[in-house]
């Protein structure tokens, strides 16, 4: 397998990572019901190779509030621990079943990263 180098690869990854979401009952819903992006799949996955290229290859392009988006999340429907645990399974399975290498362990230690903050964040949003 190759590292990750261009904003198809991400695009892979996504999409897999999302077929992966809407399969798995414990978190389908939120995607489904809470936010139905089902409906708009396509556009999300487009916002999120954006986000991740930049943060990955310096492409630019993503102009999002990630942070207050899964904020607004946890308003409408309250994101646990589990949740971000299920998100980071799924996330980290779609990079290494299509990629190996240096920045496939950038991506994962990244979403890592913004797994913790989001959850730091919505804790201090919700005391």
């Amino acid at each position: 397998m190759t590292d990750l180098q261009t904003q198809d690869d991400i695009y892979l990854i996504v999409d897999t990572f999302y077929k992966k979401l809407f399969a798995d009952a414990r978190i389908s819903y939120i995607f489904t019901e809470v936010i139905p992006i089902h409906e708009k799949l396509e556009e999300h996955l487009q916002i999120l190779v954006r986000f991740w290229s930049q943060s990955l290859l310096g492409t630019g392009g993503y102009v999002n509030n990630l942070t207050q988006i899964h904020m607004e999340v946890d308003t409408l429907s309250a994101l646990t621990k589990e949740h971000f645990d299920i998100w980071l399974e799924h996330f980290e399975a779609a990079i290494n079943e299509n990629f190996e290498g240096f920045n496939c362990e950038r991506m994962k230690n990244m979403a890592h990263n913004l797994s913790t903050i989001m959850q730091i964040k919505i804790k201090q949003k919700n005391s």
